[in-house]
Order: structure tokens, then C-alpha cells, then sequence
């Protein structure tokens, strides 16, 4: 029985948590046994007989996780029952040979990448269909006047695209991270006891080379037992600041689903209830789990800082949380990716609120482009600003349309004939650079995810 939402698939793809299943997790382990053998034979610390040996029982079947088990009951160790239990299927002169020079970590850290490395054939794939719904999405509504807000009033007009793109480019930006992180973080270690490759000698480091390359991971350049988990913190950083853009990404639409503004709503199936209690209620769920889980994903974080100082060569203080922290973030982020990949496809975006918004101040959101007109027309900024400050004011107090006051002010109506007005206050007319901004970053997207894979 599952006790986490995790276990009882309420988050996460089978594909993902696979990864992290035990069987999966010793098949992986008994790899790294197998590329380690063969490596060591190689070069000549090991027979070439007892590496075959041990990669055609790593490969057989017949190391199971029943027996591991088993095993773990009496030595209470994990690492050293898959070696007793790889080590009991072989013949006497190769038992010797099994996990030769190696200490648990080595297992433990490679295995880890192994992990991870997978795993980011799963993400990084989601992480890119993302951004290129979300360009498609710039590109649609990339002729849709709507209103820009800070500190959420409104401040000026934007192409409605424009948020879509800022996300579509953040997603680019996390493959580039993923990318040049890997180097970092897809870590082989082969180098025993305290990380000097002391019962391989002068070799450990051509075996180390080896094994990277029969895994595809990258050999740690100095470690002690363990790699350093700066290495696993940047990954768990990763994770978060994923989770953390589409955080960022949900809590806009949970906005803009607002009965007060109302320009996006999530999809919302037949059947589906958006309240127990209230009929009419279309909550934005999706966003609000994604919302949710970001949290989750910024605290185990923490817990990877938390790691990175451990006593002398290494101590245990890390080891119980890491079996937490990696896997759950992981898990966390694919169920994220995979929510906002439908949230986004689907969204419905009402183009008529989306406009009407602009006009909810009564035109006083056009009051940057009155202020750059007087200024062009000689207008000294401080003195324009703050006749155009006063008669909005006292427009919003009379409940005034602010075209209609700035007309009917003495001071501000003989700088402007009516058509220019008009255009000034015409949406249409304020994009400036947002479209070649929006089509640039679709031309990026297609390039840029196109070339990475």
C-alpha cells in the first residue's frame, strides 16, 4: 500500500518513477559492477576471465532483490548485499575479484547519476515540448493589445504573447542549463575508500576514464569518498529553479483566472467540479498544484545545501535524505511539466476581457505615451509629469474618461489636436518592440531546441 501520492501514482509518470524502483535501481548498480570489472581487466588489475564473468551475471538475472534482502537482514548494509549477492554466483576465481577497490559510494554516487542521467532523457524532452507550445501561443496572440502590470496596477500595453514568450525563452534557457550542467553533475566515481584509488594504484584513474565512458557519465576529477555534493546540490538547484519558472508561469494564470480580471481560465472538462459546495465554480487547479509542489521543490533544496559539509572524508549524515531528495524532486518536476504542458495547450484566453481590461481606468493607463509626446514636443519632463499626474487624479475622482480631461484642461488640451489623441490612445499603437520581440524568440526556440537534442 502506498502511503505517499507519490507511491499511489497520484504524482509522476510510470516512465519516471521506474527510474527509481528498486529493481531498476540494482540494475543499475550491478551495471556499474560490470563496466568497473571490465574497465579493471583492461588495464590488467583483474583477469579478463573473472570481468566476463561478472558482467554475465550482472546481466543474467539471477543477482534478484529478493536475495538482496535477504542479505541486507544480516549485514544491514545495502551496497554490501548486492555485492555478497553478485559475489555468492560466482566461481571461486572470480569472488575475489567482485567490487575490487571500490567502497560503497562509488556505487551509491555513480549509481545516483545513472539515475539522474536517465531521468533527464525524460525531462528535457517535456521541458522543450513546453517551450515550443508556449511560442506557438506568443505567436497567436502576439497581435492581442492587453494590459502590462507592476506591483499589479496597470502601467502600460503589451502584446498579450509577450508573456507567453518570456516563458517560451526561460524553458530555452533551462536546456542550456541542463546542458552544461551535465559535466557537472553526471558524475563516475571509481576511486575507493577515501578517494585516492588505493588498491588500483597508478591505474585508478585510467579505470575511472573507462568506466565514465562505458556509462556515459563523466569522471570526477578529485573526491573523497563521496563526490562533493556541490555537485548533487546544483542538480537539486536545477530541479528547484525549474519548478520555480513554472511556479512563476501558474501563478500568473491563477491571476488572470481571477473572476476580476478573467482573460485566461484553465480547461475545464465535462463533469469536472470546481467546488464541492459551489456549482459554478472553475477553479484553476492545475496551476494550484504546480503552485504547490514549487514548494516542495525549493525546500529539498535546502536540504541539498545542507549536505554539502560533511567530517573529514565523508560521514552518514547525508546518505538517509538523499534517498528522499533526488527522486522526489525529480518525480515532482516530471508531474509539473507534465500538468503545465496541458495547462498551457489548453488554455482558453478571452480576447474580448483581455481588451476590455485596457479600458478599466478609463484611459489612464496610456499616460506614459501623453508624457513621451510632451516631452518630444519640448515639455521639461518634471513640469509635464506633473500636469499629467494632476489631471488624471482628479479624472479618477470624477469618475472622467482621461482623454475627456485632458481635453478640457487649459494647460494640457493646447499641446494635442484630436487626432493625435486618438492615436495616442490607441493600443495598437504602443507594441513598440514586443512583436519582433515575440517572433525572435520563436525563431530562437525552433533553432535552439532543434540544434540541442
Amino acid at each position: 500500500m502506498g502511503i505517499l501520492p507519490i507511491d499511489s501514482g497520484r504524482y509522476g509518470s510510470k516512465d519516471i518513477k521506474d527510474i527509481f524502483e528498486e529493481q531498476k535501481r540494482l540494475d543499475f548498480i550491478l551495471e556499474f559492477e560490470a563496466a568497473t570489472a571490465l574497465a579493471q581487466s583492461n588495464v590488467g588489475i583483474i583477469p579478463l576471465d573473472a570481468a566476463k564473468e561478472i558482467t554475465s551475471l550482472a546481466k543474467s538475472g539471477k543477482i534478484t532483490l529478493k536475495r538482496t534482502k535477504e542479505l541486507e537482514s544480516t549485514t544491514d548494509h545495502d551496497m554490501a548485499a548486492v555485492v555478497n549477492a553478485l559475489s555468492e554466483q560466482c566461481s571461486p576465481n572470480t569472488k575475489p575479484w567482485v567490487h575490487f577497490g571500490l567502497t560503497s559510494n562509488d556505487i551509491i554516487d555513480t549509481t545516483t547519476s545513472m539515475q539522474l542521467r536517465a531521468s533527464l532523457l525524460i525531462i528535457e524532452p517535456k521541458i522543450k515540448k513546453l517551450a515550443e507550445i508556449l511560442s506557438k501561443k506568443a505567436v497567436e496572440f502576439k497581435l492581442q493589445p492587453a494590459v502590462g502590470r507592476t506591483h499589479g496596477q496597470h502601467a502600460s500595453i503589451i502584446p498579450f504573447g509577450l508573456k507567453f514568450a518570456v516563458w517560451a525563452m526561460e524553458m530555452v534557457k533551462h536546456v542550456e542549463r541542463i546542458k552544461e550542467g551535465k559535466k557537472r553533475f553526471l558524475i563516475c566515481k571509481t576511486l575507493g575508500v577515501v578517494g585516492t584509488g588505493s588498491l588500483m594504484g597508478d591505474k585508478a584513474l585510467e579505470v575511472q576514464q573507462i568506466v565514465a565512458k562505458l556509462l556515459d557519465l563523466h569522471p570526477i576529477e578529485a573526491a573523497t569518498q563521496v563526490i562533493p555534493r556541490e555537485r548533487l546540490a546544483e542538480a537539486q538547484f536545477l530541479i528547484a529553479l525549474i519548478g520555480t519558472s513554472l511556479d512563476k508561469i501558474a501563478i500568473e494564470i491563477r491571476n488572470l483566472q481571477r473572476t476580476e480580471i478573467d482573460e485566461v481560465a484553465e480547461s475545464f472538462k465535462s463533469g469536472q467540479m470546481g467546488s464541492s459546495a459551489v456549482p459554478v465554480k472553475k477553479n484553476p487547479i492545475k496551476s494550484e498544484r504546480v503552485s504547490s509542489l514549487a514548494k516542495l521543490l525549493r525546500s529539498l533544496l535546502s536540504v541539498s545545501m545542507e549536505n554539502i559539509c560533511l567530517w573529514h572524508e565523508r560521514d552518514l549524515s547525508n546518505s538517509a535524505n538523499e534517498r528522499f531528495t533526488i527522486p522526489m524532486g525529480i518525480i515532482l518536476l516530471d508531474e509539473m511539466l507534465t500538468t503545465m504542458i496541458k495547462v498551457i495547450k489548453n488554455i482558453f484566453v478571452n480576447v474580448e476581457k483581455v481588451s476590455s481590461n485596457i479600458n478599466i481606468t478609463k484611459g489612464q493607463i496610456y499616460a506614459e505615451f501623453i508624457l513621451e509626446s510632451l516631452v518630444r514636443k519640448g515639455i521639461p519632463r518634471i513640469e509635464a509629469y506633473m500636469d499629467i499626474q494632476r489631471v488624471a487624479f482628479q479624472a479618477k475622482d470624477n469618475g472622467k474618461q482621461f482623454i475627456q480631461a485632458i481635453k478640457d484642461d487649459t494647460v494640457l488640451s493646447k499641446y494635442f489636436s484630436e487626432m493625435e489623441l486618438n492615436d495616442l490612445f490607441n493600443p495598437e499603437q504602443h507594441f513598440a518592440s514586443g512583436i519582433k520581440i515575440i517572433e525572435k524568440v520563436s525563431s530562437t526556440v525552433c533553432t535552439e531546441l532543434s540544434t540541442s537534442d
